[in-house]
């Protein structure tokens, strides 16, 4: 895994999910900025991905971990995406909580795979 990917990913998770608890907290609805935070997200997100699945054979420990990793890796794209379009179907202001479950999800997942990654290295 590479460390300054994994620390990006962390940074734009946290502040997402930050803005997000803002926005709930003010009852806003998602906008661009917002938007433009979750898309930098997702662009992290698949890079660490593909990064991740290209490097799977040489993770550390027992097939545990191994297949953790490789379920938090391919599940994590996912969770952005579907924190925005259920944000964008649910126009109340409680929608801007799926988004920052959304984000604090790939926070916790991020750091997990780079735990796992550093597990024996």
């Amino acid at each position: 895994m590479l460390f300054p990917l994994t620390v990006v990913v962390l940074a734009t998770a946290v502040v997402l999910l930050a803005s997000s608890g803002v926005y709930a907290a003010r009852a806003r609805l998602l906008d661009d900025r917002l938007l433009l935070v979750a898309a930098i997200v997702e662009l992290g997100v698949l890079v660490q991905a593909v990064v991740a699945i290209a490097h799977l054979g040489s993770v550390p420990g027992d097939g545990a971990e191994t297949a953790t990793f490789a379920a938090y890796a391919i599940t994590l794209p996912f969770l952005p995406p579907a924190g925005v379009y259920l944000t964008l179907k649910e126009k109340t202001r409680w929608s801007m909580g799926v988004v920052a479950v959304a984000a604090f999800a790939v926070a916790v997942m991020t750091a997990r795979l780079q735990q796992i990654w550093n597990l024996h290295g």
